[in-house]
């Protein structure tokens, strides 16, 4: 019986231990999909505001 309990807490504090990691790295991966995020939103700023540049410039252009 005592053996038994002493397996029990010690798969429960394995069990405990994998949450913890799993749990710091749930929190580092939530925040680099932030960043990528924030990243993302400026990349396709950047290239829509090259679209209406280039657009801009193509209807100055003289017909051919």
């Amino acid at each position: 019986m005592d053996n038994e309990l002493a397996q029990l807490e010690a798969q429960l504090e394995q069990l405990i231990s994998q949450y913890e990691r799993l749990k710091a790295g749930n929190l580092e991966l939530r925040g680099r999909v932030a960043r990528l995020e924030a990243e993302n939103r400026q990349l396709s700023d950047k290239v829509r505001l090259a679209a209406d540049r280039l657009e801009s410039v193509l209807d100055k252009l003289p017909e051919a």
